[in-house]
């Protein structure tokens, strides 16, 4: 077997480089838009797969997420994930309720103290 030069093996690692920086990322929508597309059928897998430059490997694990994702949901495994703003107000909300509890603890007290030195007044 022959063994790399020095200089061809650091250009193939330079080469390599470049790839794995410009590799492509795909967000959520476009995995779903390709997915779904797949599974509409209107293409074959190959030749979806060729125009949007993916390996017919990913695709299938894409589509496999995918449903087991809408399998999981469906059969209600999962919560739904609360957004930002509905912690903001849950937040809010409780730190109210909990200045109500407060007052009406605080309010209690007072009102066991002065029967219990009403009571005593008394006897």
């Amino acid at each position: 077997m022959r063994q790399k030069s020095g200089p061809q093996e650091s250009a193939e690692k330079h080469v390599k480089d470049i790839r794995r920086k410009t590799r492509r990322k795909f967000s959520a929508e476009e995995k779903i838009r390709i997915v779904l597309e797949g599974l509409r059928g209107e293409y074959s897998i190959a030749e979806l797969c060729r125009r949007e430059g993916i390996a017919q490997g990913l695709y299938y694990t894409w589509s496999k997420e995918f449903l087991e994702a809408g399998k999981k949901r469906l059969s209600g495994d999962t919560e739904r994930q609360a957004t930002s703003g509905e912690v903001t107000g849950l937040k809010r909300d409780m730190r109210d309720l909990k200045e109500v509890v407060a007052d009406l603890t605080l309010e209690n007290r007072i009102l066991k103290k002065s029967v219990i030195r009403d009571g005593e007044d008394i006897e």
